[in-house]
């Protein structure tokens, strides 16, 4: 149940569709939400107290004797509120979690809360008060990713209209929970503000564990995050098992098996696993078995990383790769690279590299340049990817202004820099109506040793100052392109692998991603100072 991260872009105004009913009482005093690691079996064999079913949504309170409710706290924020009058929800004796008839595709949402709230799952049984129910709307006119709870009556109704709203209603109420102590009296109405939210790792130059990545996931999905990046390949490493061309693994890497697990943990947290394999440049470790594949020079000297992209060998292994890998993640989109092409770095590439530049003139006229070429790559790798059902992404820096060859339209830009060679600002590339998403260096990179003048992001920083419209430096780009932004991802990078252990990475990036998340989901102003809000992030965080 993969999540819709390329929904259409979503308000948060009334918003009808999963049925998920949290209907649960004889509350407790205690106000925590039991067990979270996403793992083991739901208790059942607690009796639960017989209660009559109550049909129909629950009704907030109206009780005059009782104050109004305040908002659930919770990273991110939820979009609205309507308070009400009574004591809200939290677990008690006999609570369970039910899925409404037809609704038994909601059994992983179903059983992933049981087993995290510690109270026993009970498939299709007829709702009564103490239960929590899933139900699914599909007809329901909200946006995907969206969910309303409806908390009344000793019991709260989830309502989205896909698997994914039901699941991000689950977390507004885990995180509730462990904020608060209980759901409160009243409707939420929620939605996030983009449809791309992500989390990327590169893992090439520093290996991860399987369980590492699998820890990430579990915190991303906490916090609504949709997307992981997962760059496998650079000079430095190639980290995934492979059974075309084993000869370019690394000893350290992952099997497909614990590949395999993790994408089964990721679709089941409704996250996208977007792979990457670099090129034409980074590609320091496939060309380690393939010398005869180095781009060089006027001089003869090789090029580090770059493959020589006159060479038709060069696509045939590359392309055999994409195409092995697809078959492994079958997610929507794919990841192409195409940025920092060592060949293009040089004052005067056609002079520096004078069979590029004689294979460019052949092909596109006297014109032709080197740039022409390498972009030329990028749509041909593209073309392979987009045969294979895949939406295709690439680096800002692999789209070239004035060539005779510009990138396809369809391809997604991951705007990072505008430090690079020949960098051009974001407002080209919202200008030619290309749609983009936000990693920004300035904020959202997390760069291992902090290597040419890059600092470790805070999440203070991120949260006061940055937003989606800010791709570039500090200055956000006009109101006017804010539709062609889909989103954000936050980047771990490791140039200087050994500067941090597994263990500081995960705790390095816990508050810049809670900030992150906050703001891609809710485009509002933060209602929070940065010390309540991380004093939140780290009470939700179970930290």
């Amino acid at each position: 149940m993969i999540g819709n991260a390329g929904a259409p872009r979503i308000r948060g105004t009334a918003l009808g569709a999963v049925l998920l009913t949290l209907a649960l009482g004889g509350c407790t005093e205690s106000g925590t939400a039991g067990p979270d690691s996403g793992t083991g079996t739901a208790r059942t064999s607690a009796s639960p107290v017989s209660s009559p079913t109550v049909p129909g949504p629950p009704s907030p309170g109206t009780d005059p004797r009782r104050a109004l409710s305040t908002a659930p706290a919770t990273v991110p924020a939820v979009a609205r509120h309507d308070p009400a009058r009574g004591p809200g929800w939290k677990p008690g004796p006999g609570s369970r979690v039910v899925v409404a008839p037809g609704a038994g595709r909601l059994a992983d949402e179903a059983g992933l809360l049981a087993r995290e709230l510690g109270i026993p799952y009970a498939g299709t049984a007829p709702v009564r008060t103490g239960d929590i129910e899933l139900a699914v709307d599909a007809e329901a006119a909200a946006g995907p990713e969206s969910y309303t709870i409806r908390t009344g009556g000793g019991r709260t109704l989830i309502t989205g209209r896909d698997e994914a709203g039901a699941f991000y209603g689950t977390r507004t109420v885990k995180q509730a929970l462990r904020s608060g102590g209980a759901v409160p009296e009243g409707t939420v109405t929620d939605a996030p503000a983009r449809p791309q939210r992500g989390l990327m790792v590169d893992i090439a130059r520093k290996p991860f564990s399987a369980r590492w990545i699998e820890d990430r996931l579990r915190e991303a999905a906490d916090l609504k995050i949709n997307q992981f990046g997962l760059h496998f390949s650079d000079d430095q490493g190639f980290r995934i098992e492979s059974t075309t061309h084993p000869e370019v693994v690394s000893a350290e890497r992952l099997t497909k098996a614990e590949v395999r697990r993790i994408l089964a943990l990721a679709a089941s947290l409704h996250i996208t696993v977007i792979p990457e394999i670099d090129s034409p440049g980074h590609l320091g470790a496939v060309l380690k078995a393939y010398p005869g594949l180095r781009l060089k020079d006027a001089a003869g000297r090789p090029v580090p990383g770059a493959v020589d992209i006159g060479n038709p060998a060069s696509a045939r292994l590359v392309d055999e790769l994409l195409r092995e890998y697809a078959e492994l993640f079958d997610g929507r989109y794919w990841h192409l690279g195409g940025d920092e092409y060592q060949a293009l770095t040089r004052k005067n590439p056609e002079a520096s590299f004078p069979a590029l530049a004689a294979l460019a003139r052949e092909q596109y006229g006297p014109a032709g340049r080197v740039a022409d070429l390498a972009t030329r790559w990028v749509n041909d790798r593209a073309a392979v990817v987009r045969a294979l059902g895949r939406v295709p992404k690439a680096w800002n820096d692999g789209f070239f202004r004035g060539g005779r060859v510009a990138v396809d339209r369809d391809v997604q830009v991951e705007y990072w820099t505008g430090k690079e060679i020949g960098a051009r600002p974001p407002e080209e590339y919202l200008e030619e109506g290309r749609p983009v998403v936000n990693l920004n260096d300035e904020y959202l990179y997390y760069v291992l040793g902090e290597p040419n003048d890059f600092t470790y992001p805070t999440g203070r920083r991120i949260y006061e100052e940055w937003t989606p419209l800010v791709l570039r430096g500090t200055r956000p780009v006009p109101g006017r392109y804010e539709g062609r932004i889909l989103g954000a991802r936050f980047a771990v990078w490791c140039d200087l692998a050994g500067a941090q252990t597994p263990e500081q990475v995960a705790r390095g990036i816990a508050l810049p991603l809670a900030a992150t998340a906050q703001k891609v989901w809710d485009e509002r102003a933060p209602a929070r100072s940065w010390p309540e809000f991380e004093t939140l992030a780290r009470r939700v965080a179970g930290s």
